[in-house]
């Protein structure tokens, strides 16, 4: 899709929710886990969309499939990358390159209780962004990349605490 189309996409949608406020709020799709064997565990999504996961040998997984946390960096790699092409297209830069790495730093104790206070997730990340653009100067491309950092929705989700409700059935 070129940048043109997308352009006018988000031009078409942010006026129809600066009309229309109350319709930004949605119910996002659900993802449905289960588990198929051992620790393998498929999620599946709208319109036929599946997601596998196994955990490593060395924990009594199978090695399958990539871990769950391998998807948590990749979804924020991906998210990150489409919003920066979104605000490039938006703001009319076409461009020549994009690369989004996402690496982070875990203390594996976490995810099986040991340690005082160790948190089972990751204790940092980091974002590397490769990016070119024909035309625009460094710092477009870099205001382009903070902006879509901002804005991104993976991103937002990782640094900012979203309320979490648990509800346990028991068949």
């Amino acid at each position: 899709m070129s940048h043109e189309r997308i352009q006018e996409s988000i031009v078409r949608i942010t006026q129809y929710f600066a009309d229309n406020p109350d319709k930004g709020l949605v119910s996002d799709k659900a993802a449905i886990a289960t588990l198929q064997d051992g620790l393998a565990c498929k999620a599946e999504g709208p319109n036929g969309a599946t997601l596998l996961s196994d955990m490593p040998k060395s924990v009594g997984g199978g090695a399958s499939a990539p871990t769950p946390g391998w998807f948590l960096r990749a979804a924020l790699a991906n998210c990150d990358a489409t919003v920066i092409a979104m605000r490039a297209a938006q703001l009319g830069v076409t461009l020549a390159r994009l690369e989004v790495v996402v690496d982070s730093s875990s203390d594996d104790r976490g995810i099986f209780g040991l340690g005082d206070g160790v948190p089972p997730g990751p204790q940092a990340m980091r974002i590397r962004v490769t990016i070119a653009g024909h035309g625009a100067t460094a710092q477009q491309l870099r205001d382009i990349v903070e902006w879509a950092e901002r804005h991104s929705p993976v991103g937002d989700a990782i640094r900012r605490a979203i309320p979490t409700r648990l509800e346990v059935e028991l068949p």
